[in-house]
């Protein structure tokens, strides 16, 4: 049913549940998932001063870490996991990246780290479920 799924990520709490949800589907279903973070750069700008520079730098690493933690869990579980830290706006990575990697599935949180209002969808994972041209399962 489902080859690849991919599976953008924050860190936040929902993300992880969904990073739970798209390791389940992809062991029960025999794919693979890939697994993304997007370095909100609108947020911040293009690197041109030092201090945005030092500042996208450590959320690439922070990004990175998350997505090296992320493939360790698939491999415990016997998934194939690849993944990739990019820029831009996550709605628009995350179309991009399904597209790129022929996802069959998108695995996303309801909301990210900086949605606060509690049983709201998150504008990121909103955007992706209105515009997505393939399933999205928002956990």
């Amino acid at each position: 049913m489902f080859e690849t799924i991919l599976v953008p990520t924050d860190g936040s709490d929902p993300a992880n549940r969904a990073v739970e949800h798209a390791l389940e589907l992809a062991d029960r279903y025999d794919a693979a998932v890939h697994a993304m973070y997007c370095v909100e750069t609108h947020r911040y700008g293009e690197p041109a001063l030092s201090s945005t520079e030092i500042v996208l730098d450590n959320l690439e690493d922070r990004g990175a870490a998350m997505l090296e933690d992320l493939a360790d869990r698939a491999d415990n579980v016997g998934v194939e996991c690849s993944w990739h830290v990019c820029h831009g706006r996550p709605w628009e990575a995350v179309r991009e990246t399904a597209n790129e990697r022929d996802a069959d599935l998108i695995v996303i949180g309801y909301q990210g780290q900086s949605h606060q209002r509690t049983r709201r969808i998150g504008s990121v994972a909103e955007r992706i479920v209105r515009s997505a041209d393939r399933p999205v399962l928002t956990a």
